[in-house]
């Protein structure tokens, strides 16, 4: 009898993704290795890039009004430092405010579909505010046109939440952390704009500052349409937002939250202003204290995905824990400067709160699929079906990203209103650095009780 002829084993086909009109995928299987090698990682890229570049973009957005006050010097606009304060709160407010309505909207109509609106809506609050933006204009239409700013920080709960379900588990501290670092980045980048804009053209011309961004929008939408795609999996049950605020754990991740992100936000819409009220000599102009502010957030920006594959390697609830020890420690660093004056001292412990507050937003975002991956476990354990528990899964952890989005964006509310404050009573940022150092020891405090305390049913997160 003849041997056997022996056979090489070749690699699968490349498998072919069904996309109906409208770029709709019905088959969408990222945990599978074959799919996933061979059709989904190529196709979760390309989503992955025009979601960030359309976030960017959104942050940008959101946070112009942390540069365009640097344009309106009191003496030609009459607004006082506290009324500085609230035209940056306002904005940040309403996109915590639209992050909900965001995350549902990818459920409803699809990534790539409210990609595209979400970066067209862009176009009116940067339309509205170069219209209006010129010495004489009344405060109340500056109040406004800066709130109007604030869909801007819708886009980052609908594109996270859109990227949550391209994603297969063991990679979402990765692409979601990549996600976010780069949206995030929207905030220096605006800052560096009108950096340059203040350095060349000066301070009499904001309008440059709009200019620039309105072609970027245009493009984020358009790339959005052609090369885009939507997902029939990421469609959430019409109650699964309403299930995820009875979830224990959404309220513990949103405060997590507030401590991160919050921070990140809330401090990148401030620092220039805390600069100019805390050491007015040294920044005097304008273009003294922009030269500044894009550093911490650019920082916190590019570390983030870090947090995230740190999140990956080690658990998401021991990097965030030993990250708001490292805060706390931080906000120390920022009291003690204030306390003897130094400029120095002051400037590296903001910088180092926007890099842990990077570090850390990587790190809770990671922990919220973990949680959520966990209990599915423990419900198939318990017998339940693997694939139900896995579709639970996905609908929570997308419903609990965008209400902890939400949330944790009003943190930025609560750090501009708490900078407001205290210069009015005091006329330094003293009690603020004090309830910020509270605020990160509880956080911690909370990690360990919740997720790393060993009798928890969450520990190891």
């Amino acid at each position: 009898m003849a041997a056997p002829t022996p056979t090489t084993r070749q690699p699968a086909a490349p498998v072919a993704v069904a996309t109906r009109p409208g770029r709709w995928i019905d088959d969408w299987r990222p945990e599978d290795p074959a799919f996933w090698a061979s059709t989904g990682k190529p196709v979760a890229r390309r989503n992955l890039f025009f979601s960030v570049f359309s976030e960017h973009i959104g942050f940008s957005v959101w946070s112009l009004w942390s540069v365009l006050v640097l344009f309106l010097p009191e003496a030609v606009y009459g607004i006082d430092p506290a009324g500085k304060f609230l035209l940056t709160t306002l904005p940040t407010a309403l996109g915590a405010f639209v992050r909900l309505p965001y995350t549902f909207a990818v459920a409803k109509f699809g990534g790539r579909n409210w990609t595209i609106v979400s970066a067209a809506l862009l176009l009116v609050p940067t339309i509205a505010t170069a219209v209006v933006l010129e010495p004489g204009v009344d405060y109340t239409t500056l109040l406004v046109v800066s709130c109007l700013a604030g869909v801007g920080g819708g886009n980052f709960a609908s594109s996270m939440a859109n990227i949550n379900a391209f994603y297969p588990n063991r990679l979402k501290g990765w692409a979601l952390g990549l996600n976010a670092g780069g949206g995030n980045l929207g905030v220096p980048v605006v800052q560096l704009v009108g950096l340059l804009v203040l350095a060349t053209a000066g301070a009499e011309h904001p309008r440059l500052v709009l200019l620039v961004y309105v072609p970027l929008i245009v493009a984020a939408a358009v790339g959005a349409a052609l090369l885009m795609d939507n997902l029939t999996t990421a469609r959430n049950q019409p109650r699964a937002m309403r299930e995820a605020t009875r979830e224990p754990h959404t309220w513990i991740m949103s405060f997590l939250y507030i401590g991160t992100f919050g921070s990140f936000i809330g401090f990148g819409f401030a620092f220039g202003q805390v600069l100019q009220n805390q050491f007015t000599s040294e920044f005097a102009t304008p273009l003294a204290a922009a030269s500044l502010t894009w550093l911490g957030p650019l920082l916190g920006s590019l570390i983030r995905p870090l947090g995230g594959s740190l999140a990956d390697r080690f658990g998401g609830a021991r990097i965030t824990f030993w990250n708001f020890a490292a805060m706390a420690g931080g906000a120390a660093i920022v009291w003690t400067a204030s306390q003897v004056g130094s400029l120095p001292l002051f400037v590296v412990g903001f910088v180092a709160l926007f890099v842990l507050s990077g570090i850390g937003n990587g790190s809770t975002y990671k922990m919220i699929p973990a949680i959520f991956r966990t209990q599915a476990q423990q419900r198939v354990a318990a017998g339940e079906d693997s694939a139900a528990a896995d579709r639970h899964a996905l609908r929570m952890s997308g419903a609990l990203i965008g209400i902890a989005g939400a949330v944790g964006a009003f943190g930025g509310v609560l750090v501009n209103l708490a900078f407001r404050q205290s210069f009015l009573t005091t006329g330094t940022g003293d009690s603020a650095y004090l309830v910020f150092i509270a605020f990160y020891v509880i956080c911690l405090a909370l990690t360990w009780a919740v997720y790393l305390r060993p009798q928890a049913r969450m520990s190891g997160v």
